[in-house]
Order: structure tokens, then C-alpha cells, then sequence
């Protein structure tokens, strides 16, 4: 950690959403692409290809839907609750994410690049070969959750904590990081980027691990 003098340099926390919902609406119907949804709860739906392209959640709770192949790119979820979705291959990139709690989610290659992560918390499930690439991401963070083989690829991270997780085969290349809080993760592995986790926080445990890649991108051989 970064010091001056004596005194320690503090990360900035992140700022975790308070999504507080309205009572709210059953819906039973499907996805539209730029449809306006406001107030309402989507439980235990298959959106399984469906095309909500543009759309827009407002004060919303999904719970239990399936998503995969669903397509809903630049859509936008705003102060809403996703709660155990499930899907491979969802398509959600220019999205845009703002006051969101996605929990227990089950997810494989879920397409974020471009998206706009603020003030999001992931808590819990299992996230495959997340794509946000390029993607924005502030005050965002992951919490008790398993991520696997994530690209954050000339992504926009500032405070950004990992909390409880696991954070297996990331690539950074060419991300940008100010504020990231990588200290909680109880597995951290770095597939890639390790040139770019500047502006990142790791705790002494995490660097001896690191040790490896780190003196592999330097050119270091180590020798006994």
C-alpha cells in the first residue's frame, strides 16, 4: 500500500446503493425492445431469447427469471433488485446499471462491454467469463460472489471493492483503476493486466501470490 511519510494512504469505500422498492405490480408478460418498465416484479419468467433492446426498469424486481440468450443491450436498470437470474450467453452490452443489487445470480458469458456500472452491489452466485470490456464501473462491489475468468479489458474501475469473493483468471489489460480494493478477495488470480492494477490495493498475502506473474512480466528469474 502506498504511503506518505508515515501515515497510510486510505482507499475510498465505494458507495453501496440503497434500492428501497415500492410495492410493486405483477408482471407475466415478456420483453419488448425499448419498453418502459416501471414498478413492476418479473418473478420466475423465461425471457430464455426474448429481445428487450433499449429497454428500461424502473423501481424493478426480477426474481428467478431465465435469461439466456436474452437480448438486451443498452438497456437500463435503475434503482432495481435481481434476485437468483440465470443464463448463459445474456446480451447486455451498452447497458447501463445505476442503484442495483444482483444477487445469487447464476451467469455465464454475460456480454457488459461498454456497459455503465454505478453504484452496484453483486452479492453472492457464480458469474462465468464476464465480458466489461471497456466498460465503466464506480462505486461498484462484488461481494461473496465467485468470479471466473472476468475481463475487465480497458475498463474504468474506481472504487471498486472485492468483498468475501473469489477472482479467478481476471484480465486487466489496459484497464484503468483508481481506488480498487482487491484485499478481500480470498482467491486472487491474474491472468492477465498485471502491468495495469496501478491505482489497485492488494494485501501482503496477495502480493506473495502475485510474486510469480509479477516477475514474469518484469523478466525476473528466480533461482534457489
Amino acid at each position: 500500500m502506498a504511503t506518505t511519510g508515515n501515515r497510510k494512504k486510505k482507499v475510498a469505500g465505494a458507495r453501496r446503493p440503497e434500492v428501497r422498492l415500492p410495492p410493486l405490480e405483477a408482471y407475466g408478460g415478456g420483453l419488448e425492445p425499448d419498453g418502459d418498465y416501471d414498478g413492476l416484479e418479473l418473478a420466475g419468467l423465461d425471457l430464455t431469447g426474448q429481445s428487450g433492446e433499449g429497454a428500461r426498469f424502473l423501481d424493478c424486481a426480477l426474481r428467478d427469471c431465465g435469461l439466456d440468450g436474452a437480448r438486451l443491450t443498452a438497456a437500463r436498470f435503475l434503482d432495481s433488485v435481481l434476485t437468483g437470474v440465470r443464463g448463459v450467453g445474456t446480451e447486455l452490452a451498452g447497458a447501463q446499471l445505476r442503484d442495483v443489487e444482483l444477487v445469487e445470480a447464476r451467469l455465464g458469458g454475460t456480454q457488459l462491454h461498454g456497459a455503465v456500472l454505478e453504484r452496484v452491489v453483486v452479492r453472492g452466485g457464480k458469474i462465468d467469463y464476464l465480458n466489461l470490456r471497456a466498460a465503466k464501473l464506480k462505486d461498484v462491489v462484488f461481494e461473496g460472489c465467485v468470479l471466473s475468468e472476468p475481463d475487465f479489458g480497458g475498463a474504468a474501475l474506481e472504487r471498486v471493492e472485492f468483498v468475501d469473493c473469489a477472482l479467478t483468471g481476471a484480465d486487466f489489460t489496459g484497464a484503468r483503476l483508481k481506488d480498487v480494493d482487491l484485499r478481500g478477495a480470498h482467491r486472487l488470480e491474474i491472468a492477465g493486466g498485471v502491468d495495469s492494477l496501478s491505482g489497485a490495493v492488494i494485501s501482503t498475502a496477495q502480493l506473495l501470490d502475485l510474486a510469480p506473474v509479477l516477475a514474469a512480466r518484469l523478466g525476473v528469474r528466480v533461482e534457489d
